[in-house]
């Protein structure tokens, strides 16, 4: 029932996580009017608040174990009133100072939810037992997947009935973080018992430090995807009427898969299958730089292989830094507060790098593109992503072997 509950809360705060950028630069752009520079500053400028903010919140969460209900409560809500602020009131002063307002909102309720559920999912775990964390991370993981589905093609679906879908699509969600909360309230009473204190140095010794670098790199090749997936789907394929489709095919094969990722590090190891699905998502990414315009099967079937990529990585990762945490007692605060930084700085350093090479190298969203234009966003889209899966592989190949046991 709780690991049930996981998962709700689990596709709740995903709505804030990979859809918005999926969505935000058209938003920005076509909406509020703000060139693709200013959307990449914004996001790097947050992502600095959240290099003392994240940590400072898994503190706050390791200090007061008790009031955990109080704070998923108080991050429910600054979802849902973030959502409001961000898509449906109308900015009252400067564009950019409003969006940047309504993402802090959203950002610091996303990041407390994050740090909460993953901390609780160590404690849902350890009573579980045996291979508690792989089946917990597969629970949490398949909801943010659905979550990430809902929340990516809501606004696609929303158009085809709504006057504005960008409105809708915010007092959707709004609505929908007061419904999951109100069901998941119970989530938060298991207890656990740790250590005081976290710190670098504790998190070295317990093998989870070399966990949170391979997130970050690892995390930069999807980053750069998600940020440019309308982009590229609609100006380099010329398919934009496919986009929804695309993106639901690429999640709904990462959430399916996720529970088979899950037996299969159980019964032949982590690394094993940490390496078969980077390996898998560096042929898809090979093939979406190959792919010519118009050929929507084609991509539909690196949609499916990229997104079966991801359901490998999003499983097993979080379950191997859990299980470090777990075997040194550790408070799972402060150490998911780092987490969920490296997932956002990924997501900031992404936007904030590709969209001014985009804007440099003369592409223009949804207008006549010249060639070069077009070759910058599928270097943009793919080949950079496939150099730093390879980091990645890189790394997962020389993890020690106590940081690859779950």
């Amino acid at each position: 029932m709780l690991a049930g509950k996981t998962a709700l809360f689990a596709a709740l705060i995903a709505a804030a996580g990979l859809p918005l950028y999926i969505h935000l630069p058209r938003f920005a752009t076509a909406e509020l009017g703000l060139s693709l520079s200013a959307v990449g500053t914004i996001l790097i400028a947050l992502r600095i608040v959240d290099f003392v903010q994240d940590p400072a919140l898994g503190w706050l969460v390791d200090r007061l174990p008790r009031w955990r209900a109080a704070l998923a409560a108080a991050a429910a809500f600054g979802l849902s009133t973030g959502f409001l602020l961000l898509f449906v009131v109308a900015p009252p002063v400067r564009a950019d100072l409003w969006m940047a307002l309504a993402l802090l909102l959203l950002f610091t309720a996303y990041s407390l939810a994050t740090i909460l559920l993953y901390g609780q999912g160590i404690a849902l775990a350890e009573a579980t037992g045996g291979s508690g964390h792989l089946r917990i991370a597969a629970y949490r993981e398949s909801g943010i997947i659905a979550g990430v589905v809902l929340a990516a093609a809501a606004p696609s679906l929303l158009a085809l009935t709504a006057v504005d879908p960008y409105r809708s699509f915010g007092l959707l969600l709004a609505g929908a973080a007061a419904l999951v909360w109100a069901a998941t309230r119970d989530l938060w009473s298991l207890p656990r018992a740790v250590s005081p204190g976290t710190g670098l140095a504790r998190l070295h010794a317990a093998g989870a430090a070399p966990l949170l670098l391979l997130a970050l790199v690892n995390a930069l090749p999807v980053a750069l995807t998600s940020t440019l997936f309308l982009f590229f789907v609609e100006d380099r394929l010329a398919l934009a009427g496919s986009a929804g489709l695309f993106l639901i095919l690429f999640f709904a094969s990462a959430g399916l898969s996720a529970p088979f990722w899950a037996r299969a590090a159980g019964r032949h190891g982590a690394r094993t299958i940490l390496l078969a699905g980077m390996s898998l998502s560096v042929a898809a990414f090979i093939g979406a730089a190959g792919v010519p315009a118009g050929a929507a099967a084609a991509f539909a079937a690196i949609c499916i292989a990229s997104g079966a990529a991801l359901g490998a990585e999003m499983v097993v990762l979080p379950a191997l830094f859990s299980a470090r945490l777990s075997a040194a007692a550790l408070p799972g605060g402060q150490a998911f507060g780092l987490w969920a930084f490296v997932a956002k700085a990924a997501l900031a350093l992404a936007a904030v790098t590709s969209l001014p090479f985009l804007e440099v190298s003369g592409y223009r969203p949804g207008g006549p593109n010249p060639a070069e234009a077009l070759a910058a966003l599928t270097f943009a889209y793919a080949i950079l992503p496939c150099i730093l899966k390879l980091a990645a592989i890189a790394l997962v190949v020389r993890l020690p072997e106590r940081a690859i046991k779950t």
